[in-house]
């Protein structure tokens, strides 16, 4: 492969735009296993020769690595691998997850590419990732597309000591996947693909889940068809993938014909028709069903706060309750897909099965009495109660602004008031002594988990 990038890629190395999708030049950066990075390099260590894996150690060694060193995956251990996958033999250092001090860093490298770039041309994409229209900045600063990524590349490291990998496109699809696939292969990290590279060079690319926005249920569902790239893609029917995958075949034909309309504005530019709010966790052991119901009451309260200080109020709600393995079953076998990140399952990891509900309710309201009594039923209609749950999420949709929610004609408005005035004081001391200043009861029973989840950033450590 890296021959072939090297053959197509010299439209980077000029100063004259491309001529494809009017020019344009899309820089994708992401930072090389960052949370592994940052430990790195605040202990004074090289993440390309040191052996450090981010996990919390207090949990068991079926804890998920939320990163790894780049010396780790040469030694063939698995990017998101389980601490107990880690080969014997190998030594490393176990580094706790900090992720307010991860978002710290985030924000310390996003400020220095507003050196460079507008924020109006910026898309933060994930902590550790954004997208750049470098367009107007190459002839700005008289550099190429890939000076200007280096340029971009050097400055991070210099600060911060973490490094980066680059992807150069014509647009922001190829941008991305030059980024996933094409940087791999390039000695100096950064991936170049327009239209005709991507053909020659991600049309029989294996397998398909490398490719930005397909994943194993996609995957599985082209493999159907025979089809196991994007080639093949492109001499299905359009009947059939519209008939397979409905609106959502569009992105995919576009994709893979390598082609991508929307722009960095237009994703600025954005406002959806539609709210909801979700909330979700894998549990840290089996629960019964009773336990559950608890730690659902939890999310719940939670959730409800949530609602109130951003002034909204909810008509639909959720559940999603997903059970562990039965113990001594194989369970359903599962269609595993890997390559450039690791093992990827289409049919679930387990194949434990799952339940998933969801109501409309008479008038939108952001009330916990009402609300905790809408998912109980759910509870009650849904889970199995002999069987142990291991995931739990809820959600809020039709979302709408408290003040245009119209009571019903039996509500008891007084009652109403009076509960809105007491989460209005639980918010005030939450915000001023932290979220653990005040809590429910059960929420000091054993299996509870909101104590130690307001002490934590998307579930991790803070």
């Amino acid at each position: 492969m890296r021959d072939i990038l090297a053959e197509s890629d010299g439209w980077a190395d000029r100063l004259d735009p491309p001529t494809e999708n009017g020019g344009k030049v899309y820089v994708c950066i992401d930072l090389k296993s960052f949370y592994a990075s940052v430990e790195c390099a605040e202990r004074g260590l090289d993440p390309f020769t040191t052996n450090l894996v981010v996990a919390d150690p207090e949990r068991s060694r079926t804890t998920i690595c939320l990163a790894i060193t780049p010396a780790m995956k040469e030694l063939g251990v698995r990017n998101r691998c389980r601490v107990f996958e880690i080969p014997e033999g190998i030594d490393y250092i176990m580094a706790t997850p900090r992720m307010h001090r991860y978002m710290e860093v985030s924000a310390q490298i996003y400020a220095i590419y507003l050196r460079y770039v507008s924020a109006d041309d910026v898309h933060v994409y994930s902590i550790d990732e954004c997208f750049i229209d470098a367009t107007p900045y190459l002839a700005l600063y008289g550099q190429t597309p890939r000076q200007l990524a280096r340029t971009l590349m050097d400055a991070v490291f210099a600060e911060t000591g973490i490094c980066a990998t680059a992807g150069i496109g014509t647009n922001l699809f190829l941008a991305k996947v030059a980024l996933d696939i094409a940087a791999k292969h390039a000695d100096d990290g950064i991936g170049v693909l327009d239209e005709a590279a991507f053909k020659r060079v991600i049309w029989p690319h294996r397998p398909l889940t490398d490719i930005w926005n397909i994943g194993p249920g996609i995957a599985r569902r082209l493999a159907k068809y025979g089809v196991h790239d994007l080639h093949g893609v492109t001499q299905m029917r359009e009947k059939t993938l519209y008939r397979e995958f409905g609106v959502n075949a569009e992105f995919l034909i576009d994709h893979a014909w390598g082609q991508e309309p929307c722009t960095i504005a237009e994703i600025h530019a954005y406002e959806p028709k539609g709210h909801s709010l979700v909330n979700g966790q894998v549990l840290p052991s089996d629960y019964s069903a009773q336990e559950a119901r608890m730690v659902m009451r939890e999310m719940v309260d939670a959730s409800v706060l949530d609602l109130v200080r951003q002034g909204l109020a909810a008509e639909r709600v959720s559940l999603h309750v997903g059970y562990a393995r039965e113990k001594g079953a194989a369970g359903r076998s599962a269609v595993v897909f890997e390559g450039e990140h690791g093992k990827r399952f289409a049919d679930g990891r387990f194949g434990a099965g799952a339940e998933s509900i969801s109501r409309k309710l008479a008038h939108p309201t952001n009330s916990f009495k009402q609300l905790v009594a809408r998912f109980e039923e759910l509870f009650d209609e849904t889970v199995d109660p002999q069987r142990a749950v291991r995931r739990i999420s809820i959600g809020f949709s039709d979302l709408a602004p408290e003040c245009l929610a119209t009571p019903s004609l039996f509500a008891d408005i007084e009652g109403e008031q009076t509960e809105r005035d007491l989460q209005d004081a639980v918010l005030a001391v939450k915000e001023r002594f932290g979220k653990n200043a005040l809590l429910r009861g059960t929420s000091f029973k054993e299996k509870a988990t909101a104590r130690e989840r307001n002490n934590q950033i998307g579930g991790h450590r803070a």
